[in-house]
């Protein structure tokens, strides 16, 4: 029975304006990411996502906008330990600050910071099991960035 009232509630939405959240429209073609690290997780999570609507050129001069990592930095610091010593509680950042431009210098981002945070408590007889949820919450950040930056950039007009 309510299978099937599930099943009658799914075409209501659709009649009622619902949608699922889609990437934001970027108005340009063609984008040179430059400045990140050679391996960096972010600018590949980045790349993924632009991908999906735009080109990625190896030369900035024919990029209709190059993205500028300034920095792109990955922490991992302490935030409570107990009277032995032990870690307890730790903080992960991403952090991004950027810029974006056209080959011909024109500003159309200009200095921008973004910073995710997450909090992890820890205990050393499940270091494995943290080490794994740690890797999971990193890239869960990069993915809340990568999307933060696919917005400021949908607002760029080139």
């Amino acid at each position: 029975m309510l299978v099937a009232s599930m099943g009658a509630a799914v075409p209501g939405l659709s009649a009622c304006g619902f949608q699922l959240r889609q990437p934001p429209r970027l108005a340009f073609a063609s984008i040179h990411l430059q400045g990140f690290a050679p391996h960096s997780p972010l600018a590949a999570e980045l790349r993924r996502q632009l991908m999906q609507q735009v080109r990625l050129l190896d030369s900035p001069a024919q990029a209709d906008v190059v993205l500028e990592a300034l920095e792109d930095r990955r922490d991992r610091s302490v935030v409570a330990s107990t009277s032995a010593a032990q870690v307890r509680d730790l903080q992960l950042r991403v952090a991004l600050r950027f810029r974006a431009f056209t080959p011909t210098g024109r500003e159309l981002i200009p200095r921008n910071e973004l910073l995710a945070k997450r909090e992890l408590s820890y205990t050393e007889t499940a270091a494995l099991a943290k080490a794994f949820e740690e890797a999971e919450l990193f890239h869960d950040m990069q993915i809340d960035i990568a999307a933060q930056v696919m917005r400021r950039l949908a607002t760029v007009v080139v």
